[in-house]
């Protein structure tokens, strides 16, 4: 390749720019008729774009439009077949307008839509892990800390605490939509128009519930899109610890679940692995989306106003960040609906273990014991417990005592069921508050928040 033909290329956008052509024609279409209205155009004119403009959509998702890279990017191929379907009107669409505030809006517009879609994903795997813990509310595993089995909590207290992660996901995004949701059409290049405009009109008609107050501001502000990396980001760092405590329970060492076989591949040589690969790839995803937000600060941080050409790099990111958390998102809805528990193990896990050392230290607090002194005792009692290789259900009321005169009968009654039963606090994992927790998330889910 010569390098008349680098040089062409090296700025050409379309190939990734041309998925915002529903908001341009919208965007687009609303301009003409503002025009219009405000005598700026006449109105036969607007009538042709307008028309043009649909004949326009239309090819476009017929796959008949025909494409011109050397026109760059999305918008000068639209306004270019569009003066080939209407001729002379099409030169009048571009007044009172610049490739800067279109741009601005043609993004603005795609991002409230990509919102609204991975907020309505969200909703979906909310759905299936409130679903996970209805269906398995009373299943016992141990709750880890360190990945050491620390105390007993039910299964559904487990998957309801990824149900608040991705609430406060869902809220992220909504944040993000809000800041997004800014009319910047009638800011010209960059100091405004000498036109006769209606922002006020134009914003209303493209469902946007203010317009920019700055115009050298408004054609360079893309903080609206560090606020959808900022939130895609935690949102699939949310995804990839939950895909790294599926792969851990999903091995044989943990043997919790075991994953539909749509979520799995097998070996290229051990025919007996189930590899958690969706999983796996969910993990390895969340690094590309974090790069994403990294590489748009990185642009940014030193341009000044207003517009500069490097801001065409803000949307090969975004729209990878999108793709990939959606695909994301569709994989973990589909993956946890799928799953099945191995609840035996799961109770076996927390039951052979020393999960209920901290119920034991408790037990002596409620006899006077201050905790500190309690926390020694128990401290010395499971290093006993270790070196016998027994549990504390197998130990005697005599072997207690060893440790402190104020262990009675009723230690020996201290067992999983009840350590959870004690955790009958606001957010805790007893089975009232967990049930009371499942009702909360489908009302949340059923009135719209959940999303």
């Amino acid at each position: 390749m010569g390098l008349k033909e680098v040089s062409s290329d090296y700025t050409v956008s379309i190939h990734y720019d041309r998925r915002l052509y529903r908001q341009d024609v919208e965007g687009s279409t609303v301009h003409a008729r503002m025009l219009a209205k405000q005598g700026i155009i006449e109105g036969s004119e607007a009538d042709a774009i307008v028309n043009g403009l649909a004949q326009v959509r239309s090819e476009i998702e017929r796959d008949e439009f025909p494409w011109r890279p050397e026109l760059e990017d999305v918008h000068m191929n639209i306004e270019r077949r569009l003066h080939e379907l209407i001729g002379e009107p099409a030169l009048r669409l571009h007044t009172a307008r610049s490739r800067n505030d279109q741009v601005a809006l043609d993004m603005r517009m795609y991002v409230k839509d990509a919102i609204d879609n991975l907020r309505g994903l969200l909703g979906t795997v909310r759905d299936a892990l409130v679903s996970l813990a209805e269906e398995h509310r009373r299943v016992v595993m141990p709750g880890y800390t360190h990945v050491q089995r620390a105390q007993p909590v039910l299964f559904a207290h487990h998957m309801l605490a990824y149900f608040e992660m991705l609430g406060r996901d869902a809220a992220r995004f909504a944040q993000a939509r809000e800041r997004a949701d800014v009319m910047p059409l009638g800011s010209g290049a960059l100091a405004g128009l000498p036109y006769p405009l209606d922002r006020e009109w134009v914003a209303a008609e493209l469902g946007f519930s203010r317009i920019s107050a700055n115009s050298m501001d408004a054609v360079s502000d893309r903080d609206f899109l560090l606020d959808f990396h900022a939130a895609a980001s935690v949102c699939a760092m949310h995804l990839s610890r939950l895909a790294e405590e599926l792969v851990l329970w999903s091995s044989d060492e943990f043997g919790f679940i075991r994953l539909s076989d749509d979520f799995t591949t097998g070996s290229s040589i051990m025919p007996q692995k189930r590899n958690p690969d969706f999983a796996e790839i969910a993990r390895g995803k969340t690094g590309r989306v974090f790069g994403n937000l990294m590489a748009l600060l990185t642009t940014l941080k030193g341009l000044p106003l207003t517009y500069n050409r490097d801001m065409q790099e803000d949307k090969e990111g975004f729209f990878d960040s999108e793709d990939t958390l959606t695909a994301t998102l569709q994989v973990f809805a589909g993956m946890l609906r799928s799953m099945k528990l191995n609840e035996a193990r799961m109770r076996d896990a927390a039951q052979s273990s020393y999960v209920l050392a901290t119920d034991i230290a408790d037990y002596l607090v409620a006899k006077g014991m201050p905790f500190r002194e309690a926390y020694r005792v128990v401290a010395s009692l499971s290093d006993y417990a270790v070196e016998q290789d027994r549990h504390f259900h197998e130990l005697t009321l005599d072997e207690f005592r060893q440790f402190s005169d104020l262990f009675d009968e009723g230690v020996l009654e201290i067992d999983i069921d009840r350590s959870i039963g004690a955790r009958d606090v606001p957010g805790g994992t007893s089975a009232t508050r967990v049930d009371e927790a499942i009702v909360n998330a489908r009302q949340e889910l059923e009135v719209g928040n959940g999303v």
